[in-house]
């Protein structure tokens, strides 16, 4: 069934690109219809935030459907039920999935780090990959608006390729973080503040954060960023925006002409199959659903999907790289009660501070830290009886929890991967989902940069563990075991799939995430990205989709779309 109004935009998804898109043209004037694959979900009315673990017969652990903690605010996971994906023979993939108005603004970390002047030029650095058809100078602009919107706290460093932005002031560091810098600086790690979409001064009505340590459950302040909250409630408010919530896209609709005249969807709660109808199509589902939708959207004109003259539709992508260690500090036992209040997450990190030329692999990573004693879960400590005469019963293992909580320091290396031609999705000819669509097959393969990456990770977290008097539990991984390199997809940073290039014979989309096939059709989410940078990728999917959304403004204006 075709529905009869016709909107200026239809966009596909509400997290950090979707709902960024819908809230830049509708304050330009557009009538937009948003399309959204789960239910709705606000943080500021149904996020469970003071709910203690303990009041919970599952004291918080994991679900299927939660598997960072049944009070996590993310309905999702890298399995859901109906919705399959599969791998190719000799590949190791896990796709995460978020199902809810916001997407996966409802679960990530915040920390919001921009891309740099390098990272959007690394073939003219170093052979390698890619440079992006833009550059830092083409971004920088709306970066500044989306620190002012989003809000931020961090400082500013000066450091070239971790460029600064418009910070909120950063939160203290904790007694552990403090311990931390200090064994940076005796082995010459740069250790900065945190910089992290957490507003420490109140910002568009929304007051600071008042410190209760819970951002990933989504904040009822809206202190936090989430894209409902920030950019979806204030986009209804202008009278512009209809927001269609449980509507799984199928495939990007076209006319004989080859433009895009809309989208067709499944009615989750009805099964009921529509059609909605726009002059433009803006696809920010994430990074590899978008890439599902286009390879869908065949026709006798688009025999490949729409977008994929150049073939290039699903590859390239690509997903941080991760490894984890903790480690036992001895110095932080018995520690004094003191206040522990901030952000829910890391007030200070690592940024890279390395030279390349002198190491076995290309580009760097960061570090993210973590420790001290938050109200404790299910699992907390990850087994008293790791610790030096930990465990037992009674008195003295209520004497060594008190004894060993808050002793664990732990560090997070998140890297970049450089694209490969091993690594991509392809539609699986043979399975779909509960809807009927057609679902993606992924190839993947990290290269010996990655590897050997990974492997510098672990070496420089055991060594910040010994400067720090500590032990850590876990043997260094060997090479055969990849140095416990992180299964691709697991650190849930897809980016790729419709990447951006000047050629339309090897990219799939112009320098403002317009398809090269298909002028009225923008994908406004990670798949745009030509490199991954050590950088977790949200401030600059934001900032892009802010730039898509000017650039749409400006052609319905000079009536080109």
């Amino acid at each position: 069934m075709t529905q009869n109004t016709m909107y200026d935009v239809v966009i596909v998804g509400s997290g950090a690109g979707g709902g960024m898109a819908a809230y830049a043209l509708t304050k330009a004037g557009a009538n937009v219809l948003l399309l959204e694959a789960g239910g709705p979900w606000y943080a500021s009315k149904d996020s469970p935030m003071l709910v203690p673990n303990y009041a919970s017969p599952r004291r918080g652990a994991a679900t299927r459907l939660r598997p960072f903690g049944e009070f996590d605010a993310c309905d999702g996971g890298w399995e859901i039920e109906g919705e399959p994906y599969t791998t190719a023979p000799g590949s190791r993939f896990l796709w995460w999935r978020a199902r809810m108005l916001g997407g996966r603004t409802n679960h990530w970390g915040r920390i919001s780090l921009r891309f740099g002047p390098d990272d959007f030029r690394r073939k003219t650095l170093d052979g390698l990959g890619d440079d992006w058809p833009i550059s830092y100078d083409d971004v920088a602009p709306y970066f500044d608006e989306v620190d002012k919107i989003v809000g931020i706290y961090g400082s500013r460093e000066g450091i070239p390729n971790e460029p600064d932005g418009i910070f909120h002031p950063p939160p203290a560091p904790r007694c552990y973080e403090l311990l931390v810098k200090k064994s940076c600086d005796n082995l010459n790690i740069t250790c900065i503040p945190a910089r992290r979409s957490v507003i420490t001064q109140p910002l568009n009505g929304r007051p600071a954060c008042h410190y209760c340590g819970q951002c990933s459950r989504g904040c009822t302040t809206r202190s936090n960023f989430s894209s409902p909250d920030v950019f979806i409630a204030p986009a209804l408010a202008t009278g512009k925006l209809t927001l269609l919530t449980n509507a799984m896209v199928r495939e990007v609709t076209t006319a004989p002409n080859g433009l895009a005249t809309g989208v067709s969807y499944v009615n989750k709660l009805t099964g009921e199959e529509l059609q909605a109808r726009g002059r433009v199509v803006v696809l920010a589902a994430s990074a590899l659903e978008s890439a599902r939708i286009l390879l869908n959207s065949k026709s006798p004109l688009f025999p490949q999907g729409l977008a994929n003259g150049s073939g290039t539709l699903g590859k390239y992508i690509t997903d941080t790289t991760g490894s984890d260690v903790a480690g036992y500090i001895p110095a932080m036992e018995n520690h004094v009660t003191h206040n522990e209040d901030g952000a829910g997450g890391m007030h200070v990190y690592m940024p890279w501070w390395l030279d390349n030329s002198k190491l076995d692999f290309a580009r760097g990573y960061h570090i993210e830290v973590w420790g001290g004693v938050r109200a404790p879960g299910a699992g907390f400590m990850g087994g008293i009886h790791r610790y030096p005469g930990g465990g037992g019963y009674g008195k003295q293992l209520k004497d060594d929890y008190r004894k060993y909580y808050g002793a664990t320091i732990g560090f997070s290396g998140r890297g970049e991967m450089i694209p490969n031609d091993d690594s991509y999705c392809e539609i699986d000819p043979n399975v779909v989902d509960r809807f009927g669509i057609p679902v993606l097959r992924f190839h993947w393969k990290w290269s010996e940069h990655e590897i050997n990456q990974v492997r510098h990770m672990q070496e420089t977290f055991r060594a910040l563990v010994a400067d720090m008097g500590g032990q850590v539990f876990s043997p260094m991984p060997t090479k055969e075991q990849d140095y416990n390199i992180a299964t691709g997809g697991q650190i849930i940073h897809e980016l790729g799939g419709t990447r951006m290039g000047h050629d339309p014979r090897t990219s799939v989309l112009n320098s403002n995430c317009q398809a090269h096939d298909c002028r009225n059709l923008f994908v406004a989410d990670g798949g745009p990205f030509v490199s991954q940078a050590d950088k977790n990728p949200t401030w600059t999917i934001m900032a892009l989709a802010w730039r898509t959304s000017d650039y749409i403004r400006d052609q319905i204006k000079a009536k080109a779309l």
